[in-house]
């Protein structure tokens, strides 16, 4: 995974955008919405969740 993608698209987005969801996953079966600044802390912290959301980001051709 690498980081640096998301965090220069997270880095320039205006910070009133950072709480709108960016996307929905399934996680643990259960639909959960996802803001940008959720994605910063579990991509940063390189969780499993953060995983799920950094592959889902780019499969939408957001990073």
């Amino acid at each position: 995974m690498e980081k640096s993608r998301f965090i220069k698209i997270y880095s320039n987005l205006p910070i009133r955008l950072r709480d709108e969801i960016v996307l929905v996953v399934n996680y643990q079966d259960k639909k959960q919405p996802i803001t940008w600044n959720v994605a910063y802390v579990e991509i940063s912290n390189n969780t499993e969740l953060g995983k799920t959301i950094y592959n889902e980001l780019i499969k939408m051709e957001i990073i």
